[in-house]
């Protein structure tokens, strides 16, 4: 046997590595990958229905470099979007109802003036 047999038969076979499926999702959420597509419904050559998809699944910090965070201002996914949401709605309320009240205050006055007054139908 020549030596140039021997070396070929101390390195094992070139094949494709194995990756498992941390390291395989660790790379999709760290670049981030999209997925897009569209579905049609026609009949008849009539457009009935057209849903457009587009998937972007990425790690919290790639989303936000990529300039996405809407789930930091949505209320049902935000507790704190959540407080700002009730505390906008409760003062937009409250400004409503002090708008309401000086006219509903002189209409009660008006009222309870004209029922205090003696009728003068007798």
């Amino acid at each position: 046997m020549t030596d140039l047999d021997f070396r070929q038969n101390a390195y094992p076979p070139a094949g494709p590595q194995t990756t498992n499926l941390a390291d395989i999702l660790e790379r999709v959420l760290d670049k981030g990958i999209v997925i897009a597509g569209d579905i049609k419904i026609d009949l008849l050559d009539i457009e009935l229905l057209t849903i457009r998809l587009r998937l972007f699944v990425a790690s919290v910090d790639t989303a936000k470099k990529a300039g996405i965070d809407w789930w930091e201002t949505d209320p049902a996914l935000s507790s704190h979007a959540a407080r700002n949401a009730l505390q906008d709605e409760n003062r937009e309320l409250r400004a409503r109802l002090e708008a309401l009240e000086p006219t509903s205050s002189s209409d009660a006055d008006e009222s309870q003036v004209r029922a205090a007054k003696p009728s003068s139908r007798t």
